[in-house]
């Protein structure tokens, strides 16, 4: 007889879909961030980005990791300089995310870097990269769903879930989200003003 979670299983959807030493590694780093940086003050971001690269993870300079958020595997996330992932907002990221610089993560917000392929009868677990590039914001409870990528200065509105790339300099709110109004691109305007 097989039970969940048994290698061996024919049937895939009691396979792990990881190997034992993958979900090892992970239980020490949650237990690691539990003990060491969930219940730290808010203001100790640089001994959570300490915590957070000691476990593999690319940190830029002047990033704001909250003590209250979810990082599934550190060593699987990039973020540049001056990068802020919020209170309660979760990275779910097996297929790895980067966050370019300039990019906020706000409050409860999901970035969900891998889903399932419904079609197969095994149910095949599909992990996809997310990136962020600069200057983007994804707004409080909103939601990006694996293999997206948001163009440099998008936003995804409150609550919002995206489905498909975000074009750059573009709000989005919705679900799905829906482009609702450009937003001002002041990159272009410090570059003409450089250029006069």
């Amino acid at each position: 007889m097989f039970t969940p979670h048994d290698p061996n299983s024919p049937d895939a959807h009691l396979r792990p879909v990881f190997p034992l030493s993958h979900r090892i590694r992970r239980g020490i780093w949650n237990m690691a961030w539990l003990l060491l940086c969930q219940w730290t003050p808010r203001p100790m971001h640089f001994w959570r980005i300490f915590v957070l690269r000691l476990f593999g993870a690319s940190i830029g300079k002047n990033n704001t990791v909250y003590p209250t958020c979810k990082i599934w595997a550190p060593w699987l996330l990039e973020t540049h300089d001056v990068v802020s992932i919020g209170p309660g907002a979760e990275i779910y990221n097996p297929g790895g995310v980067r966050l370019e610089h300039h990019v906020i993560v706000s409050q409860d917000a999901y970035l969900c870097g891998a889903t399932h392929n419904y079609n197969s009868a095994d149910f095949t677990y599909v992990m996809k990269e997310i990136v962020l590039k600069p200057y983007t914001w994804i707004c409080a409870r909103a939601i990006v769903l694996p293999g997206i990528c948001c163009k440099e200065g998008s936003v995804l509105g409150a609550g919002s879930v995206t489905t498909k790339n975000l074009a750059p300099w573009t709000v989005y709110a919705g679900n799905p989200a829906m482009p609702v109004k450009e937003r001002h691109n002041f990159l272009a305007e410090k570059s003409e003003v450089l250029f006069q």
